[in-house]
């Protein structure tokens, strides 16, 4: 029986979409009471959250377009290696400020066992602040005055596994059947064995297999990542119900973005890959829904590493959405692949493919974050443009290592499976342009076309659909953090090569002029500068434009009426972007471009 609800603001947003959301919960879980319970847990989280987070849900329906504007400008980071505590990065906000951050992404917080956490992405308590990082008072202080700032606060949720030292997972270890289903947990590997027979390993040499041996269990339990995180099991409502508990929690908090990370990956079924299962989005949706019903002002990044005809359907319709926008991994990549290639022709194709979604597309554009570079290529496009897909790769985290005769760039391999030849590549934006490599050898020019290229990449980048967002330290040319191999916690994850503590002595140079910090703190500056013109509100037209160049990327923004052409040589050469005009586009018949030299014009 439907409830009847005292808040007319939760039963006025309720009404319209109950019909649908017990619908799709009744889809996965059958006449289930927990749809019930998960209806108590909306209203109590409704009635819980604080007034000026209620006022912001206001605003926000009246303005749902908020997040796609042309100023939206993000940073992400680690609390603890840019300030410390909660409370010092909230000493730092002016920081923030200076560079006018309209979103910040702190990579996870919440309870986490040490010293194995995965970088945070084992998590033990999905309610509560990690100690070493603060409170929950302090994260709510924090989020308050980010939001006073015009700084929206984005979390990762962890919603695929749990931490094996998670209270549910605890419980399975002593034999509770009721958490052990929580979970997936078999008494031999017969099944394992079938889900292995199809399933891709997520880490076939740093963590082999999908399932671990729990001696105290005596049970085999699903492992897609790490021993140490257990695959939840979505099967079970109570799951279900639970994470969403926690994530209006963190809301309620201040939280206004979710990185939901490893969406495809959340429902598993035998004989299927589990990747991208129509479950997923049912479940998305629900998130979608259960979100405009208790707190609209907050949105969803979806994190989906997967080729961008599986992208869409993360975005569901403009009638039935799912996530808000997703990370723009493909084409990050490709700016990589570009740079190293002199070559854009694989960048242009894949800007292109996301440039041909629907308009409620919407994404999160980066050069570097906390993870490594996964060099998930087109293949097929490979193939027809000539490439050969595994010797370009090699090529690819061979030239970022500084392994290929002429790289300019210092950076380190991530899980290389020598059966596969698959390898992934780290480190940071300055130090994979070659600036690291630069100042180690005192080579002026290559320090200055060096500088060159990781400003080239910052603007082309930041011309893309969608908003760009920056790693920590980029916007003063912070390089790699060598020491790492020093510390016996972290020396087994090169990731870490791109984890080091925010150097604040150099930041301090950033007014300095003709410093590096000053150099690239400008830079950044330069592409807020080219954002705020017309031609970045929401519903631009943007495409790719051919440039008779395969080094030169041409890409054409326009609206209302007003053109702007941004032309970016990527190859190590002088070259011209010869352009064609159509109807309604009048472009300069050439453009002369230096190595690694971008303009921006309006036509």
């Amino acid at each position: 029986m439907e409830a009847t609800y005292r808040d007319p603001v939760f039963a006025e947003r309720l009404a319209p979409r109950r019909a649908e959301l017990e619908q799709l919960f009744h889809s996965l879980y059958g006449d289930s009471p927990e749809f019930d319970h998960f209806e108590q847990v909306m209203a109590q989280a409704h009635a819980d959250r604080p007034a000026d987070l209620k006022r912001l849900d206001a605003a926000r329906e009246h303005d749902p377009q908020w997040y796609r504007r042309g100023d939206m400008f993000g940073m992400t980071m680690y609390t603890d290696l840019f300030a410390g505590k909660l409370t010092d990065l909230a000493k730092h906000i002016d920081y923030l400020k200076e560079q006018h951050l309209t979103y910040l992404h702190l990579m996870p917080l919440l309870t986490m066992p040490h010293p194995d956490n995965d970088g945070g992405y084992a998590i033990e308590d999905f309610d509560t602040v990690d100690p070493s990082i603060g409170t929950n008072q302090d994260l709510a202080d924090l989020t308050a005055k980010l939001r006073e700032a015009g700084i929206s606060l984005c979390l990762d949720f962890v919603m695929n596994h749990t931490a094996s030292t998670h209270r549910w997972a605890k419980a399975a270890q002593a034999g509770d059947p009721e958490y052990q289903d929580y979970y997936f947990c078999y008494d031999d590997r017969t099944i394992p064995d079938q889900y292995d027979a199809v399933v891709p390993q997520v880490f076939p040499t740093a963590a082999p297999g999908n399932f671990t041996w729990n001696e105290q269990m005596g049970k085999w339990v699903m492992t897609q990542f790490y021993p140490f995180q257990w695959d939840l099991n979505y099967r079970n409502p109570k799951v279900f119900v639970a994470m969403m508990s926690s994530l209006l929690h963190l809301a309620n908090l201040g939280v206004e973005v979710f990185r939901i990370d490893a969406v495809p990956y959340i429902w598993k079924q035998l004989g299927t890959n589990c990747r991208n299962l129509p479950q997923v989005h049912t479940i998305v949706r629900m998130m979608r829904i259960m979100s405009e019903i208790v707190c609209p002002a907050v949105v969803f990044k979806g994190e989906v590493v997967m080729a961008p005809k599986e992208l869409a359907a993360y975005f569901g319709t403009p009638e039935k959405p799912e996530c808000h926008m997703l990370y723009n991994v493909s084409v990050m990549v490709n700016l990589w692949s570009a740079l190293a290639n002199g070559d854009t022709r694989l960048l242009k194709t894949q800007i292109d493919k996301l440039d041909a979604l629907p308009d409620n597309c919407w994404f999160v554009n980066y050069l570097r974050c906390h993870d490594d570079i996964g060099w998930g290529l087109d293949e097929d496009v490979e193939r027809q443009l000539g490439i050969d897909p595994l010797k370009h790769k090699e090529f690819l985290y061979h030239f970022y290592e500084g392994m290929v005769p002429g790289s300019w760039s210092m950076g380190e391999l991530y899980n290389y499976d020598p059966a596969s030849g698959d390898a992934r590549s780290c480190g940071t934006t300055a130090s994979l342009c070659g600036i690291e490599r630069a100042l180690i050898t005192h080579d002026r020019p290559l320090y200055e076309r060096s500088i060159q290229r990781d400003l080239l990449m910052h603007h082309a980048m930041g011309f893309l659909r969608g908003f760009p967002m920056l790693n920590c330290g980029d916007e003063i040319g912070q390089l790699n953090g060598w020491g790492y191999k020093e510390d016996p916690d972290r020396v087994a994850d090169s990731r870490n090569l791109h984890r080091s503590k925010f150097n604040w002595k150099n930041a301090a140079n950033r007014d300095v002029p003709g410093t590096l910090p000053n150099r690239l703190w400008e830079g950044m500056a330069d592409v807020r500068a080219m954002r705020s013109d017309p031609c970045f509100a929401p519903d631009a037209w943007v495409t790719t434009w051919d440039a008779h160049d395969d080094g030169i990327l041409a890409m054409v923004r326009q609206s209302g009426g007003r053109t702007l052409l941004g032309v970016f040589n990527f190859a190590n050469r002088d070259a011209t972007a010869t352009l064609d005009s159509i109807e309604g586009v009048s472009l300069p018949r050439t453009v002369a471009l230096k190595p690694y030299e971008w303009k921006i014009e309006a036509c």
